[in-house]
């Protein structure tokens, strides 16, 4: 996560609707919007601010083949070549026998690494100490619209005016 810093105009929204509804009519007007925080998932809002469809879905993937890869390889050389043991007359590699532990594996490849993912995505971990809160509310009820000045080539007046005709309540300054 990039380091905040700046000033930030902060609309306080009361509805989810009111919210994504809100983004495409403030993008059409010219605003860069930094991120809109809110209690719970609101379908159709990466979409409307612009976020680029997500690749998580290819890195579990990823995570899951290499877990079932390496399942496969420690039981095929274990049992199979360095040490091989005939069980109940089966032969040393029975691929059958192994599908309950390389699905475990895979399950938990992909489990640890898309933890690992999401903490490295989005900043969190060790040595990440600085959370922004726009608004506390966020977490509970509101729906906070996060805009930084900088970025934008409209004025705080343009932009807090704009936030307000979009449905916002009410319009904060936020330093950091």
């Amino acid at each position: 996560m990039a380091e905040l810093s700046g000033k930030y105009l902060v609309g306080v929204y009361d509805d989810d609707d009111t919210v994504l509804h809100a983004v495409p009519k403030l993008r059409k007007a010219g605003v860069k919007i930094k991120e809109v925080y809110s209690p719970f998932p609101i379908h159709g809002l990466d979409e409307a601010l612009g976020h680029p469809r997500t690749r998580i879905g290819i890195a579990a993937f990823m995570f899951g083949v290499t877990g079932c890869c390496v399942a496969l390889t420690l039981m095929i050389w274990t049992m199979g070549i360095d040490w091989p043991m005939i069980v109940g007359g089966k032969d040393p590699i029975s691929i059958p026998n192994y599908i309950p532990i390389t699905f475990e594996l895979t399950v938990l490849f992909t489990a640890f690494g898309m933890v690992t993912t999401f903490f490295i995505s989005n900043g969190l971990g060790p040595g990440s100490h600085f959370h922004p809160r726009f608004d506390l509310r966020s977490t509970d009820n509101k729906f906070v619209m996060a805009i930084d000045l900088g970025r934008n080539s409209m004025s705080e007046d343009e932009i807090s005016r704009a936030l307000k005709d979009s449905g916002a309540e009410e319009v904060n300054i936020k330093q950091f």
